[in-house]
């Protein structure tokens, strides 16, 4: 799962430039007026007259520009008209924006959902995704209303951010810089991962396929036509991949793939011909256009898990406290894992105000965030529950349950190989996104250009592919990296800049109480308890 956090962008304020450089979006030459020009004198008088916080010397209406004559800077050094447009023009619906919120936030953490109730216990599992949920919704209804409680000042352009800096000056911008890289970097990371995971299987698939090889994987799993594996039962018999073939072909080439076609030593390093040319382009735009797979990905990851559940039937034993040999106690010491997944799974804190500042009716920005809540709540549910209740135990025990549930049925399956198609195909398309995204806001920073040269965009993307190579080769758990990047970044924007922001909001205006200074200092301390968490379990 990913999303793009806006960092530092300079204001827009009416200013005055030669007319060969100012274009309208439809690249026709525009002329300023004399009236437009003398406007805009004005307004520079006005803002001049007190600072730009202090609302009581504002340029009037009768002094601003008619729409059709209001021009805003470009950072490519031209000037773009504002056309005129009705109210609401161009905003989305109510229900637009619940599904943008959905999409935005339904990510691969998905996958390791399953995997996150096993840990905590199945009946554990499930009261944590309602109270994760709930904590979340609220600590991002914060995010939403902190723009509000600051006195006299404009914030309709402002972001979360400059939220942070408002109240925590460079310390803010910085500190909020630094979890914003760790949330895409690890982002990236896991979908490296799950990319070298694909591929393996997928190029597995296809050449089993095309050389008509039966092959058996050396782990323990079901029989029948709806086969599900368990391959941490066999972690400790290296290759990965190590199979027994049976086949009239030359064994002589198969041996042969399977060297050169291996899951974490060489497939890895075969993603980098692919994705580091990309990750230099300019302008990953082409790549946007792609999005709507995302959608496809998890409408057909529900599908799957459905069918898949229709012909496993359900397998449960409640045991509240006690491990046997097949099943889990329903609540495990081991619950913190569950909601460092959980705290990147509903995870939108730095983007919310973006995409709710597109919404046709702003007043119903709390009620659309909350849906949009419910239903990813809900489909995390949904998958995580029917895929924890169908897995086959016995014969196989609920420890099974792999990090990336797709681990557990094997590389001929025809589903699952289509899920693996959809979703490799979706991550290379949202890789490079990411990584432009993550040169936007460091290099920005540090050079005041997103693109200073392509000698620094190589190192940094070199960086960057360097620690998805080295996680795919030594760690390849996902589940394991979301929750530790889940626990980190949602530390700051999850738990403590939105209590914080609110607590001293109330305090300047003298309106703190001693339970709501409680109740936000115990969000605060759960947010760190759930990071020390992570290193502990």
């Amino acid at each position: 799962r990913f999303s793009f956090l806006p960092f530092f962008f300079p204001s827009f304020r009416p200013f005055h430039v030669e007319p060969t450089n100012i274009v309208s979006v439809n690249d026709d030459v525009q002329r300023v007026t004399d009236e437009a020009s003398a406007m805009n004198k004005r307004i520079h008088y006005y803002s001049r007259l007190t600072s730009p916080a202090d609302r009581a010397l504002i340029a009037p209406d009768h002094v601003l520009p008619a729409p059709d004559e209001i021009y805003v800077y470009s950072p490519l050094g031209t000037a773009f008209k504002v056309d005129s447009c009705t109210d609401g023009y161009g905003k989305n619906s109510s229900l637009v924006t619940i599904f943008m919120i959905w999409n935005t936030m339904m990510g691969t953490s998905i996958l390791s959902i399953p995997w996150g109730i096993k840990q905590a216990g199945f009946t554990s599992g499930i009261i944590l995704i309602l109270l994760m949920g709930i904590l979340t919704l609220y600590c991002c209804y914060r995010v939403v209303k902190s723009r509000q409680m600051i006195p006299l000042t404009d914030t309709s352009n402002w972001e979360f951010p400059d939220v942070c800096k408002y109240y925590f000056g460079s310390f803010g911008q910085w500190s909020s810089l630094l979890f914003s890289m760790v949330s895409l970097v690890g982002a990236m990371v896991v979908y490296w991962v799950l990319m070298s995971n694909f591929l393996f299987n997928t190029g597995k698939f296809i050449y089993n396929f095309v050389h008509d090889i039966n092959v058996t994987d050396i782990v323990p799993g079901t029989n029948g036509s709806n086969k599900v594996i368990c391959p941490s039962a066999a972690s400790d018999h290296p290759p990965q991949n190590r199979t027994v073939m049976f086949s009239s072909g030359n064994r002589t080439g198969f041996e042969l793939f399977e060297e050169w076609w291996d899951k974490s030593e060489t497939v890895p390093f075969y993603l980098i011909a692919v994705l580091l040319p990309l990750l230099n382009l300019k302008s990953p735009s082409f790549f946007a256009k792609f999005n709507v797979l995302g959608t496809v990905s998890v409408v057909y990851l529900v599908f799957l898990v459905t069918v898949k559940a229709a012909h496993l039937g359900i397998h449960l034993e409640f045991n509240w406290f006690t491990e046997n040999e097949f099943f889990v106690p329903e609540f495990r010491i081991l619950f913190p894992q569950l909601t460092g997944v959980l705290t990147l799974a509903f995870f939108i804190h730095n983007c919310v105000i973006t995409l709710l500042q597109n919404n046709r009716n702003q007043e119903n920005n709390v009620r659309d965030l909350s849906i949009a809540y419910f239903l990813v709540g809900l489909t995390y549910l949904y998958v995580g529950v029917i895929i924890f209740a169908s897995f086959p135990s016995p014969p196989l025990s609920k420890e099974c349950i792999e990090q990336n549930f797709l681990d557990n049925f094997p590389s001929d399956d025809i589903m699952s190989f289509v899920a693996r198609i959809f979703l490799l195909f979706q991550m290379m398309t949202v890789y490079p996104l990411l990584g432009y995204l993550a040169r936007v806001q460091l290099l920005r920073q540090f050079f005041g250009n997103a693109y200073p040269s392509l000698f620094h965009v190589l190192i940094l993307n070199l960086a960057i592919v360097g620690a998805g190579v080295a996680m795919a080769r030594f760690y390849p758990n996902i589940g394991g990296i979301i929750r530790y990047s889940g626990a980190t970044c949602g530390l700051a924007f999850v738990f403590v800049y939105p209590s914080l922001i609110y607590m001293i909001s109330l305090h300047r205006a003298g309106q703190l109480t001693w339970p709501a200074l409680i109740i936000h200092i115990f969000i605060i301390l759960l947010g760190l308890a759930n990071l020390i968490a992570q290193f502990l379990l």
